[in-house]
């Protein structure tokens, strides 16, 4: 009788059918809708926005990538990348700051760490910051929904959360939008923060595909939504007013710069939701998205330690006798 062989080889041992490139392209479909509702919003500058920004994040890999003398492989992930970063974005920024964004995105913040899967923070959101540091004044200006269709004269508008914190000089009570065109999106914002309701249909397909969990991002939501509660704010408005669902869906669940355990990810998300109220509410700025998610990022790899399950028959500070 033949005996029975042992194959030893590294992890992973649990094999899977979700590659990598399937995981960005089902991203990409996941942000369609919200790119469809910023054109319809915003005009077709958005498209045009979007694509060099996607163009751009596609550019720079490419070409660092040849500069280090790596093999350039065909990868979604700095389209996504750069729809992401331009979903950040208002319509009006000039598209050479743009460009400088997509490079600190993808040269900074990923390549430079390694690349794919290497990166402590998540690119996006450490570019929109850069530029928000960088050029304040065309990051924060905002404009009215469908201002395409208006003169020019009058398309200066305001974010809901601008509105009621006086962030902006012409914010006013009569800025804010109701609770219905806040959700559908007919709001100032970033290209992809104003629709909640596009954000929610790319939510529930990437949790469909099992692409995300909703952990992260209901954690992230409820610490929000439950904060403002109990500190007497308007819910609706600090939920659906701002850029807490792109951040909560899109980018709080990216996988190489958030805890791995669900009890990691639900820590995360808590994190997040209380950094955001925090800078909500005592800060001069109105949004604390952003800032809120690069901050869990870098601890990412504490609550990692904390939170990790023990590995099966693990004896801590030595090996099982």
């Amino acid at each position: 009788m033949e005996k029975n062989k042992l194959i030893v080889e590294p992890s992973p041992h649990m094999r899977s059918a979700n590659t990598t490139d399937k995981i960005m392209m089902r991203v990409l479909i996941a942000l369609m809708p919200a790119l469809a509702m910023a054109v319809y919003i915003f005009g077709v500058r958005a498209f045009y926005l979007s694509i060099i920004c996607v163009g751009s994040c596609i550019i720079f890999e490419s070409l660092f990538r040849r500069f280090i003398r790596k093999e350039t492989e065909v990868d979604p992930s700095p389209a996504v990348t750069g729809l992401l970063f331009a979903f950040c974005l208002p319509v009006t920024l000039p598209y050479y700051m743009a460009i400088i964004g997509c490079f600190v995105a993808i040269v900074v913040v990923k390549q430079l760490f390694g690349g794919l899967g290497q990166n402590f923070a998540n690119p996006a959101v450490t570019a929109r910051i850069v530029l928000m540091l960088s050029f304040t004044a065309e990051m924060t200006y905002w404009v009215k929904p469908f201002w395409h269709k208006e003169e020019l004269d009058v398309i200066t508008g305001a974010t809901p959360l601008d509105a009621v914190t006086g962030a902006t000089s012409v914010a006013g009570a009569d800025e804010i939008p109701g609770l219905w065109d806040m959700f559908i999106g007919f709001r100032g914002g970033s290209l992809g923060e104003t629709s909640n309701l596009a954000l929610l249909i790319g939510f529930a397909f990437l949790v469909f595909t099992r692409v995300i969990r909703i952990v992260t991002p209901v954690a992230f939501i409820g610490t929000v939504a439950i904060g403002a509660f109990i500190a007497g704010a308007d819910v609706g408005l600090h939920v659906f007013g701002g850029g807490l669902f792109l951040g909560a869906v899109f980018m709080a669940t990216d996988y190489s710069t958030t805890p791995v355990s669900m009890k990691g990810k639900f820590v995360f998300g808590v994190g997040c939701g209380l950094i955001t109220l925090v800078i909500r509410f005592f800060s001069d700025m109105p949004e604390g998205v952003s800032f809120a998610i690069l901050i869990m990022n870098i601890l990412t790899f504490y609550i990692d330690k904390v939170t990790f399950p023990k590995p099966f028959g693990a004896v801590k500070g030595g090996h099982k006798k």
